[in-house]
């Protein structure tokens, strides 16, 4: 039995050794180690756990048009989040943002633009990614891995329409559950939990409070056993230098790196053959503080102003400079040493399509009068295709169609033959034909239209005489009152005692005996088809020795329209020859020949002066004439 002073000093020395060496316990194993059972962590971070521990946030913010440009909260993250990825679902013009409750701006606040990188904030690293603005159609990120030790609000900043936002982050459960093998921060070398739930130590010394440390409890009738000595390391960890300085100017940082050595020769040896529980936590340092130049940041080129010929774009153009981790817009003075970028540029995405005049102008659609007259006009690219109108200019597109006036037109009378019929059987009747005034196409023709007297469209008839009786007889019925379709006509109707000497009017009663005939009936031109019209002839080309006239013809339907129901070897000439008599001249009863040998003076070709032209009148006037006829025929 040792006294109480060696066990007091026992005591003192084993605390001292515990405390020089480091309780190898109290290191963290890892998850295979720890249980030494092939178990893995689970996504709350528990070895061997359910998943129970914690549970997974995610959502999608869609919401496709905003109010205005700007910032808009899409999440708020809680403390303690873990594993969170903020991604855009594709590329747009709009920007994400991150700024902790504490109103600090952690990525893309107060209208600055970070460029990608590392960001450190509410106690976690956040990864900023904005894939490239010209080959990726990927969106921009952001993602930590926690925890955090404050509460996070996620911004978009509005430009354009919102594709899509999509946000994950874990948080630990309100009630985790207690796993028999798993302490946090505590050892399970004694196989039961440490921890009553109560924050108190438990009978075997877990302590909570204390940072989840065991702390032996030594009863007062029992000495503990005596420990054996910790075998001293044969390797371990040395400082050997630091990480490259993440930014070349305005401010950027890097990290300390332990390497493992041979105790004594300091000579590095793989890391396996150190600790690695034992390894120092890497430390950040500043470095590189001195500020960055200032430089032209220049943003993507704008649609062209056209879609075909020269239009303009634009971009935006600003100085800014670098100074811990954060892009900032700077006065433009400062990027005075450097060039500055053109912010407005022409474009021409393809050649414009043109209006091209395919034919000439046809011929006018009437021969007098106000027609139309028509041309093709198509819209022709760059290569000569035709392609549709909406191409060209519609603005500039050359008519095609316009009124043409090929001036006034003639007008004619127009009639046929006469009918064979005639109104009476015997004594005078009349027959008629049909005339109607219409314009005259022959613009040859010297007429003046239908002012003139119109042509008779009846005349007397005779065959024979009558017997001396009482008759009725009727005048000719007068023309339909509609020139096709259904409609009426007139006529007279009178008592006349008809004899060889000729008619006599009578009082309608001598002839109530007979039948009066109707002087009203209905009519209907259509029935009649087609007929030949002519116009009267024109003027005889010659009014001596051979000439000809002309005259128009044409078949006309019940309605008046050109037609081809006519019998052509009906039809009546268009020409004929006229006045076909020799021509004489005229014989002047006081030119007369003075001398018996006029005729010398013809041959002499005196009859140019007026002396022998009056002496020898009738000689000089049919040598002329002869002449004139000469040059007619020649």
């Amino acid at each position: 039995m040792l006294s109480g002073l060696a066990l007091l000093l026992l005591v003192c020395l084993l605390h001292m050794f515990v405390t020089a060496q480091g309780n190898p316990w109290s290191q963290s194993l890892g998850c295979d180690e720890y249980l030494g059972s092939g178990k893995v962590m689970d996504k709350c971070g528990v070895c061997g756990g359910d998943n129970m521990a914690c549970k997974l946030v995610s959502g999608l913010f869609q919401q496709h048009s905003l109010n205005k440009v700007g910032y808009h909260k899409i999440v708020e993250i809680p403390e303690g989040a873990t594993k969170i990825n903020v991604t855009e679902a594709v590329k747009s013009r709009n920007y994400l943002a991150l700024k902790s409750r504490s109103g600090r701006s952690i990525i893309n606040g107060n209208w600055a633009i970070d460029r990608p990188g590392e960001y450190e904030g509410v106690g976690t690293m956040f990864t900023y990614r904005r894939p490239n603005e010209v080959t990726s159609t990927a969106g921009e990120s952001f993602l930590a891995e926690g925890p955090t030790n404050e509460i996070l609000d996620v911004y978009v900043i509005y430009q354009q329409p919102n594709p899509g936002v999509s946000y994950e982050f874990i948080l630990p459960s309100d009630n985790p559950p207690q796993h028999p093998d798993h302490r946090p921060g505590g050892n399970t070398l004694y196989g039961q939990s440490g921890n009553d739930h109560r924050g108190n130590p438990n009978q075997d010394g877990y302590d909570p409070a204390g940072g989840g440390k065991y702390t032996p409890q030594v009863p007062n009738n029992q000495v503990p056993a005596v420990l054996p000595p910790r075998r001293q390391r044969e390797y371990n960890w040395k400082l050997s230098g630091a990480t490259e300085c993440s930014a070349s100017c305005g401010r950027g940082s890097r990290y300390t790196i332990f390497r493992c050595v041979h105790r004594l020769s300091h000579e590095q040896v793989p890391e396996n053959q150190c600790d690695s529980s034992t390894r120092p936590s890497s430390q950040e340092e500043p470095c590189n503080l001195q500020s960055c130049p200032a430089f032209w940041d220049i943003g993507e080129w704008s649609e062209c102003s056209k879609t075909c010929g020269l239009g303009m774009q634009h971009r935006q153009v600003l100085c800014r400079q670098v100074y811990a981790n954060r892009t900032l817009n700077v006065h433009t003075s400062r990027c005075r040493h450097l060039e500055q970028p053109e912010t407005t540029s022409t474009c021409q995405l393809k050649i414009c399509s043109e209006w091209q005049i395919q034919t000439e102008w046809s011929a006018c659609s009437v021969p007098c009068g106000v027609g139309q007259r028509t041309r093709e006009v198509h819209c022709v690219s760059n290569v000569g295709d035709f392609v549709s109108d909406e191409e060209c200019n519609m603005k500039l597109r050359p008519s095609d169609n316009e009124n043409c006036d090929m001036g006034p037109c003639a007008k004619s009378w127009f009639f046929t033959e006469w009918g064979n019929k005639c109104s009476a059987e015997c004594g005078m009747g009349v027959r008629t034909r049909g005339v109607l005034c219409l314009t005259n196409h022959i613009s040859s023709l010297p007429l003046e239209g239908c002012g003139h007297e119109r042509p008779t469209d009846s005349q007397v008839c005779n065959h024979g005489p009558c017997e001396s009786r009482i008759e009725w007889f009727t005048a000719p019925w007068s023309q339909c009152s509609t020139e096709c379709g259904s409609g009426s006509q007139q006529r007279a109707v009178v008592c006349l005692m008809k004899s060889d000497e000729g008619f006599n009017v009578m009082p309608p009663y001598e002839c109530s005996s007979l039948d009066k005939p109707l002087n009203q009936q209905s009519c209907h031109l259509k029935s009649c088809g087609a007929k030949w019209y002519h116009t009267d002839w024109s003027a005889c080309s010659k009014t001596c020795e051979g000439g000809f006239r002309v005259r128009e013809v044409r078949c006309l339907s019940d309605d008046m329209l050109s037609s081809e129901g006519c019998e052509e070897e009906l039809k009546p000439l268009e020409r004929e020859e006229c006045n076909p008599e020799p021509c004489v001249p005229h014989i002047d009863e006081n030119c007369r020949d003075k001398y018996f040998n006029c005729n010398v003076v013809v041959q002499a070709r005196l009859c140019v002066y007026d002396y022998y032209k009056t002496t020898c009148c009738a000689s000089c006037t049919r040598v002329a004439h002869r002449q004139s006829q000469h040059r007619a025929l020649s």
